[in-house]
């Protein structure tokens, strides 16, 4: 006998077997250098480590079960779907988590989370998302796009000038200016920009604009930024960052106890349902339609040309794994557009890159467990947000292809309403009302006798003109 495992004998399953060889080996085969899939890992950590480091001390987040969870969501999601799909924390659920008062309790959150996910799971399976993603304006879903990147970008420029407290409300915690010199100044923020920049230029790759200069020099010019391509520079931003933590307050190390949290299911009642919904879910669920799953979809599109992700299986993938995860306790997480832009902005092309950061938290998680949080609380949150800027420019970059002035203007008043009105949903209305407002306008209304101009002919007029 040979002591190779045998092939099924089943036609059928041997059929699926070689189909999920094949999809395995696509979703995970390089498309790019392996240090760029590296650096790409890290690149929606901006949005990421502050969220959950703010849950984790204000409202008491199990830490080790968060880390666990969401590495297996992005384990998953890298083999299933082939891309840098980022596993983001649902924003309006923590926001609202930590800045009202009272505080939601592990048990709300996760109560959120739930209600959340069975909204866009019930979406996806009944197809009523593809239905939204196929006939919402393009206008619409930019303008969405565009409020949410220049919101990170905000911030991004808030965590660069300010000091940051995560236990505080927004409104408290970016009073006082951060210092030029320190190992957390103004200064080293802006070392690791103009790093960043000098590495990835505008994000484009490697095409350079010297179309007018002599062939050799143009050779000379490509070559210098291939090289400067190939440096994974999101990922050595992100190590300085953790060496820092330690040069800061060398105590972490004798905070550090090895091991994991132990596993437990969460004791959700009724009453913590009727809160966690009106407070945490009934926000987020437009901005998880729009940003989590709609505006994704659209972004991949524009990022991997003929490798459009499907609405429906990008909702379903929301719902699952937040109703298996929130009844452990670990975060409410979504898929974001803007954590897809800044791992595609710093070399993320395949699954492999999503696969990397998810095999990194599950070590952090099963190594460190909850003591973790003491080296998050100590990173310079200037490099965070350096991060995040990259990020949101990213984002916000890919409304640049509308092309007339009535789509642009739609988009603009989509992502003004978005940005002062705080909601990705109110911006979304005004922008479909905009829409069909102009849509109406273009169609005019000539079957209305009352709209109808003097000297615009009627029918009779045009029978007596052509008998």
């Amino acid at each position: 006998m040979s002591g190779d495992s045998p092939e099924p004998n089943n036609p059928l399953l041997r059929h699926h077997l070689d189909g999920w060889r094949h999809h395995l080996a696509t979703s995970l085969r390089l498309k790019t250098t392996l240090l760029s899939e590296l650096s790409g890992a890290v690149g929606d950590l901006g949005t990421y480590i502050p969220i959950v480091l703010a849950l984790t001390l204000v409202s008491h987040l199990d830490l080790s079960t968060t880390l666990i969870f969401t590495a297996l969501y992005n384990i998953a999601t890298g083999v299933l779907f082939g891309t840098p799909m980022p596993v983001q924390p649902m924003k309006s659920i923590a926001a609202v988590a930590v800045s009202e008062t009272p505080h939601l309790t592990v048990s709300q959150i996760a109560a959120a989370g739930i209600s959340t996910a069975a909204v866009l799971f019930f979406l996806g399976v009944t197809g009523l998302m593809s239905i939204l993603y196929r006939f919402l304006p393009l206008p619409v879903v930019r303008g969405v796009q565009l409020s949410q990147g220049l919101a990170f970008a905000f911030s991004a420029i808030k965590y660069i000038r300010y000091n940051q407290d995560f236990t505080k409300t927004t409104a408290t915690k970016t009073s006082d200016p951060r210092p030029w010199l320190g190992l957390h100044g103004l200064v080293l923020a802006l070392v690791c920009l103009l790093f960043l920049i000098l590495a990835t230029g505008d994000g484009s790759g490697n095409e350079s604009d010297a179309h007018l200069v002599s062939t050799t020099r143009r050779r000379r010019v490509q070559r210098r930024l291939r090289i400067l391509s190939s440096i994974p520079s999101a990922l050595i931003v992100f190590l300085l960052g953790l060496i820092l933590c330690f040069i800061r307050d060398p105590t972490i190390f004798s905070d550090i106890k090895l091991g994991p949290s132990r596993f437990h299911v969460l004791k959700i009642t009724w009453d913590d349902f009727k809160v966690g919904f009106v407070r945490g879910a009934v926000p987020q669920i437009p901005l998880s339609v729009l940003n989590s799953v709609i505006a994704v979809c659209k972004l991949s599109g524009d990022l991997f040309p003929g490798t459009e992700l499907s609405a429906t299986k990008v909702s379903v993938s929301v719902g699952l794994m937040n109703l298996v995860g929130c009844w452990f306790g670990a975060m409410p997480v979504c898929h974001g557009a803007g954590g897809l832009a800044g791992q595609y902005r710093f070399g993320g092309r395949s699954g492999l890159s999503v696969v990397f950061l998810g095999l990194g938290k599950l070590v952090l998680g099963l190594l460190f467990g909850n003591s973790f949080v003491r080296i998050l609380s100590s990173f310079p949150v200037g490099i965070l947000g350096v991060l995040l800027l990259f990020a949101g420019i990213e984002l916000a970059m890919a409304s640049r292809d509308m092309n007339s002035k009535e789509e642009s203007f739609v988009m603009l008043v989509c992502a003004a309403v978005s940005l002062t009105g705080s909601s990705a949903a109110l911006g979304f209305g005004c922008g479909i009302v905009l829409y069909l407002v102009l849509k109406l306008r273009e169609m005019g209304f000539s079957g209305l006798p009352f709209f109808r101009s003097k000297s615009e002919p009627t029918a009779e007029d045009e029978s007596l003109i052509n008998p």
